[in-house]
């Protein structure tokens, strides 16, 4: 999957970057159908504050939805583990209704079997 990171108001770190890319390509195990996604590094606190709350923005594009999740933590990497955990409930629920929503209704398949006997006893 292409992700495109952006750091807002600071540079991230290479090995962060690689760390988060790693942890969201888990995420085709689920779903292989994420075209791309993108990923907002923000940091939450006032200018006087020395310790600032790490978010996490991520929009994942898949044919026919967008998925999307904040996450907060005290790191980058707390966030992100937070973030694949929800969007691995996001992406297999879309997958779920995806599939469910293709498959014909139980009387659409029985209407479908009447037509084959008529058809064979003609």
């Amino acid at each position: 999957m292409k992700l495109q990171m952006q750091a807002i108001h600071f540079d991230a770190d290479a090995s962060l970057l690689a760390f988060i890319q790693q942890k969201m390509d888990k995420l085709d195990t689920f779903y292989d159908r994420i075209t791309s996604g993108e990923v907002f590094l923000k940091l939450d606190g006032n200018e006087t504050s020395k310790v600032h709350t790490k978010l996490l923005e991520v929009k994942l594009y898949v044919p026919g939805g967008t998925m999307f999740v904040k996450e907060q933590g005290s790191t980058f990497e707390e966030a992100t583990d937070l973030a694949v955990e929800t969007l691995k409930i996001q992406v297999k629920k879309f997958k779920s209704k995806r599939r469910d929503g293709r498959a014909p209704k139980v009387t659409e398949v029985a209407a479908i079997i009447e037509e084959e006997n008529e058809i064979e006893e003609v």
